[in-house]
Formats: C-alpha cells, structure tokens, sequence
C-alpha cells in the first residue's frame, strides 16, 4: 500500500470523502516554469491552429461562422448564481467547452493540434507544401490523401480523445485506430465507427489501455502514437484557450489583475487538458489566476499523484483502496501523468474531489438555471467556488494568497469540458438522477 494511506489525506481519500487540497508547492510568482515550455511555444501552436483555419473549415462547415477556428464561448451565468451561489460574492461565469465543435469536448483543442502537427510534418517532408507560408488547401488534394491513406494515427481514451482524435485523422485521410478503455460509452464507440475509426475495445481501465495502445503503434513504423500521458503537443494545444480566453475576458470588460483575481475550475482525468490550460493560463496571466482542479473520489488520480516524491512516476489510486468507480468516465484514470505533475508541481492552486450525486446535481441545476446541458464529467467544476468561499481550507489559501479583501472583484470560472454530442436519451437520464436528487 502507499504510505499516503497512513496519512489523514490518504484516510480521507480512501473513505471517498469530498475534500479540497491546498499545493504546498505552490508559487503565485513563477520566473522560472518547471519545464521546458514557455508562451513562445503556445503561440506557435495557435499560429499552426491558424494555418489550418481554412483547410477545418473546408472538411468541417460547422467552423465557418468562427472561420475554422475550434472555440467556445464564454458565458454568463447569472440565474446559476442566484439560485446557487448565493453566498458567492465577485461573477460566475462558464467556459463552454461542452459546446466545442467537430469533437464536442475540451478533448478537441490538443487532440486536433496533435494531429495537425502530424499532418504538417509529413506534407512538408513530402513536398505537399513546402513551408508553413504555403496555402494549406493543399492537404486536401487527391495526392495528400493517398499519402495520409499509408500512416495509422492511434490513441487511447476513456472516450472524449478519442473522438477528437478519430474524427480529426479520419477526415484528413489517416487510418484512425482507437483504443478505447472499459470505461468508454458505448455511443461514443459507435459515432467514431461511423466515421470509419477502427475501435479496439478493452477490458482493462485507461492506464492499461494506453499500454496496449502504445505497444501496438510502436510495433507498426506507420503508426503514430498520441500519448495522452506524455504529449506536449497536445498540452499545447489545450493551452492556447488561455489566448482565446484572455481575449474574450477583454471582450467582456473582465478585469483580471491584482485587485481582480481570477479562480478557474477545471475537470481533471490523466491531467492533459487542465495541465495545459492551467500552464496556459499561468503565462497570460501569472500570479493573478488560481487553477484548481476537479476530480472524482473514486479517480482522484493526480491528487496522489501529486503527493508522490517522485512526480514522473506517480502511484495508482488503487494504493489507496479505491476503484475508480465513478460515472464520470472522462475522469475515470487510476494512474496520472507523470509529466503533467511534475509540470503542475509549483502551477497548480489546488485540487478538490466530487461525488457522483454531486456531479448529476450540478448538472441538473445547470440545465435549470442557464438551460446548458453537459455530460457528469463536465460538471465536477461547479462545487469549486463553494470549496473556496465557504469552507476553512478555501479561506486558508486566500488568506494565505492575500486575496482576502479582494473577493468580492473575483471572477469564478467554472470550465465545461463535454456533452454536445451525448445522445438524447443519455441526456435524459442524466437530468432525470439530478432531479432524483435534487427533490431528496
């Protein structure tokens, strides 16, 4: 057993008890960033993301009002607020990731990036194109596709990566290959069957399916293997939504600085998505936002991992008695990246876990109040502003932040990371379990 176990955060966690822990390590002011990214790095990713705008609006026509960009609007959320959060002085307001287009999920933004740097490679090593300057139209030629035909793109996912990826590599001419893991609805396997991905399909959870997956691609010299646990070219790609994001802030006459602090809740499964963002996040607006994110009781799997000595090789939460037993499935990761916790070791505020009932609540009310529907995972964020406003341990990190006097200016971001292409009679079931409780 890990020696977590014997302390009181491990006994808390192996009771399944919702909790918020504050990061030792954290460091508002950050010169040096615990990797070897920086904000050059993210504005590369969001000019390639340019790049291909036109060529995404060409196979997608969903993006032509965004002119191909893949992005999702930032919302208001004030009857959420007024039925809800009551107590929560400063704005709620919801990044609406639930609602991106093409893949339906924050999935699409490092997922799609991923393979467009795939793409790009082999069109410039190909003469498709001959430099980033080039018209990119020219992936879409009979040429480039018969090129693409001989390549495999693989991943593995709980599902939401997995349809971003399928869908993205598909359309572009790849062989699609998607391994998905015991946890993956079975709709979502289907709408990537659709689309002519191959779906594998595992009896293990997601660590082991990423095994099996990246064994097989590195077994095949035309594979080529996303790595949800080691990939900053997804990372990046997830952390160019701080860009966008600071410009909709802009666009919103949302301040934030030193006397307008900005909180982000973000849903959290191996730790891609919302390290990114939070990296991202932390470039644009340093020591003025505090990250935390958001993981199930029973998949708290970067809380442990962030205990560990040694972060690249974080333990599994089955050293601390749990399962990973949770309807969240896009969260349903026993082991986190390794990478990413290193990376968040001095970025990251906090982490605070969730029940079930607490996810099919929120997204209850959330339909209720702003008439947004989203998927049990997508809904962990919504207790993070009450685990900062009202309890001991968020009024320890604002005193400890000296944020205190400024609060009631604080904007609470609440990230929506999936559920526009769940089925209706899924979604159904969902409204109707949060009704369940919400008339307890």
């Amino acid at each position: 057993m890990n020696p977590l176990i014997d302390t009181a955060l491990g006994q808390s966690l192996h009771k399944g008890e919702p909790l918020l822990w504050l990061n030792p390590n954290y460091q508002a002011e950050e010169a040096q960033y615990p990797c070897e990214l920086s904000r050059n790095d993210i504005d590369q990713a969001d000019q390639r993301l340019r790049r291909f705008a036109p060529l995404l609006q060409q196979l997608f026509p969903e993006l032509t009002s965004q002119q191909g960009l893949i992005e999702s609007k930032l919302l208001p959320a004030p009857q959420l607020q007024q039925q809800y959060y009551p107590h929560l002085s400063g704005k709620l307001i919801i990044k609406a990731d639930h609602a991106l287009p093409v893949a339906g999920s924050v999935k699409a933004r490092g997922g799609i990036h991923e393979v467009l740097c795939h793409a790009e490679q082999l069109a410039l090593e190909n003469n498709i194109i001959h430099s980033t300057a080039d018209d990119y139209l020219a992936l879409l030629s009979p040429e480039c596709k018969a090129l693409f035909s001989h390549y495999e793109i693989a991943v593995s996912s709980t599902g939401n990566l997995g349809l971003s990826i399928g869908i993205i590599s598909a359309a572009l001419g790849f062989k699609s290959v998607v391994h998905m893991s015991v946890e993956a609805k079975q709709w979502k396997k289907q709408r990537l069957r659709d689309r002519g991905v191959t779906v594998i399909e595992h009896s293990n959870d997601y660590s082991a399916a990423v095994e099996a997956g990246r064994n097989a691609s590195n077994a095949d010299p035309s594979s080529y293997f996303v790595d949800d646990e080691n990939s900053p070219r997804l990372f990046l790609g997830y952390a160019v939504a701080a860009l966008r994001l600071q410009q909709q802030l802009a666009d919103q006459q949302i301040a934030v600085d030193a006397e307008h602090p900005l909180f982000v809740y973000i849903p959290c499964g191996v730790g891609g998505a919302p390290g990114g963002i939070n990296f991202g996040l932390k470039q644009v607006f340093g020591p003025h936002v505090h990250c935390f994110f958001a993981e199930p009781v029973e998949a708290p799997c970067v809380l442990v991992g962030m205990q560990a000595e040694d972060k690249l090789h974080p333990e599994s939460v089955y050293q601390v008695g749990l399962n990973v037993a949770t309807e969240a499935d896009g969260l349903a990761v026993s082991m986190a990246s390794g990478w990413v916790c290193s990376v968040m070791d001095t970025l990251l505020s906090g982490i605070f876990t969730v029940t079930d009932d607490e996810l099919f609540l929120a997204l209850y009310q959330l339909k209720h109040s702003e008439a947004i529907e989203i998927e049990p995972s997508a809904a962990a964020g919504f207790s993070g502003p009450s685990w900062l406003t009202q309890t001991a341990q968020g009024k320890t990190y604002q005193q400890q932040q000296q944020l205190t006097s400024v609060m009631d200016n604080a904007t609470h971001l609440v990230w929506t990371t999936g559920g526009l292409f769940v089925p209706t009679q899924e979604m159904q079931k969902f409204q109707q379990r949060g009704e369940q409780l919400a008339n307890r």
